[in-house]
């Protein structure tokens, strides 16, 4: 078993330096555990407390007489390395050391220190200077902000806010997480020691990294090569720049490296590099749900012509073949559209359409079967719309990507319907030809 394993089904928790102050890092996580409905049992250790929202307090770890697998600790940096070694005393599988003040800082002393204790027990640490774990099956939100909704992206990030940002997007997506873990200065758990856990994890489908800078090189082309022949992996790694290597190594102290031997290795590995943080969010949405297609010919359906022309050119761009109708499906669509209807690829609707229209295009093309994947453009408020990709989805294999965009409250309602019954919605057409083109790409 993997030793992380204890530490993300972890059946009991304690949070050491658990405050009564709602303002506090240390009442914040703890208050996130108890409402993100963990189901063990919930230790909040302050020498200062008798109950904490509604917990017995207690003083110390060792004062507790029940086992505790995993510790959350949120002290001042110069207290850490003694709560490490009561941690270990009391046979403590995993600790989440929130608390700064170790190697950004240059205070590299006191975090071996910490590595060592740790180390001498069996105690795998995840930090310092992090901010904690979010494990959606277990409903262990050690972490802030409180997402509770379960989906299947896992994101491993050195940034807290990065990692936070696409947590909450897939929250409001309603499409949701299987974890976010906040890496901070890496001291015991890496990347690659997460990359192999969730390659594993049976609640992940996509493993989405934000990264700046690798522990060992050859370590993590091994781990990332073995998990890809599981997983597919999305990357974000900033430091392109001169001024943003720079910018790395002043945040983590991370060796960023020359950007172009990462990019060699994503190509070399099968890795997705996105460049931004959308592109992160989007790329995994893509892998999380969708399909990869047979072949590269696409039918674009749209009820906007200028959204259709976009959209085109991001596909020529990517090297996705807009394929010219068939002059039997041609003739085929003309006979069933009203006449205002242009029949070419991009299909254009017109702004009237209903969605209805969408599904009968989508099925007279369907009939014919020389298109891998669709592009369903809804540039209007148009209603209707999950329930006919929610048909056509149980009619083919076939990838349907989506994208709504210029419907105002229905846009609203149909994107978050579409989300809830497995569908990505992407808010640009070039964002979704790019997920597209991602897919293309993968296992």
């Amino acid at each position: 078993m993997n030793p992380l394993d204890a530490v993300f089904n972890a059946k009991s928790v304690a949070v050491v330096g658990a405050s009564q102050n709602p303002e506090k890092t240390g009442h914040i996580i703890l208050r996130n555990i108890i409402d993100g409905g963990f189901g063990g049992e919930i230790y909040p250790i302050n020498p200062k407390g008798e109950e904490i929202l509604g917990a017995r307090c207690y003083s110390t770890l060792s004062e507790v007489d029940g086992e505790i697998d995993v510790v959350v600790i949120v002290v001042p940096a110069k207290f850490v390395p003694g709560v490490m070694e009561e941690a270990g005393k009391k046979r403590v599988k995993g600790a989440v050391v929130i608390s700064g003040g170790f190697s950004e800082i240059g205070n590299e002393e006191l975090q071996e220190e910490v590595v060592r204790i740790a180390a001498e027990h069996g105690v795998r640490v995840i930090g310092p200077n992090c901010q904690g774990f979010n494990y959606t099956p277990n409903h262990l939100c050690a972490s802030w902000p409180l997402v509770r909704k379960q989906g299947p992206i896992a994101v491993i990030s050195q940034s807290g806010t990065v990692g936070a940002t696409l947590e909450m997007w897939a929250e409001d997506d309603e499409i949701g997480i299987s974890s976010f873990v906040a890496l901070g200065n890496k001291c015991d758990v890496s990347e690659t020691d997460l990359i192999e856990f969730f390659a594993e994890d049976p609640n992940t489908k996509v493993i989405s990294l934000y990264i700046e800078g690798v522990k060992d090189g050859r370590v993590f082309m091994d781990t990332v090569t073995r998990a890809r022949r599981k997983k597919p992996i999305v990357v974000l790694k900033p430091g392109k720049t001169h001024k943003g290597m720079r910018a790395v190594q002043s945040h983590t102290h991370s060796i960023a490296g020359k950007d172009e031997i990462f990019d060699a290795v994503c190509k070399q590995t099968g890795i997705v590099r996105a460049n931004d943080i959308t592109e992160l969010y989007d790329y995994s949405k893509a892998l999380g749900f969708l399909k990869k297609p047979a072949g590269n010919r696409l039918l674009i359906v749209t009820s906007s012509g200028g959204c259709g022309i976009i959209a085109t050119d991001t596909a020529e761009e990517g090297g996705i073949d807009i394929v010219g109708l068939s002059d039997g499906l041609k003739k085929s669509l003309t006979e069933a559209l009203p006449s205002q209807c242009v029949v070419q690829n991009p299909l254009d609707l017109t702004g009237d359409t209903p969605a209805e229209r969408y599904k009968e295009s989508v099925e007279i093309a369907l009939a014919e079967g020389k298109i891998d994947a669709f592009l369903l453009i809804f540039g209007d408020p148009i209603p209707g719309a999950c329930e006919v990709v929610k048909d056509l989805k149980s009619r083919t294999k076939k990838p349907i990507v989506v994208s709504y965009l210029g419907g105002g409250e229905i846009e609203r309602e149909e994107g978050k319907r579409l989300h809830q019954n497995g569908t990505p919605v992407f808010q640009t057409p070039e964002r979704a030809v790019r997920a597209l083109c991602v897919l293309l790409s993968s296992l």
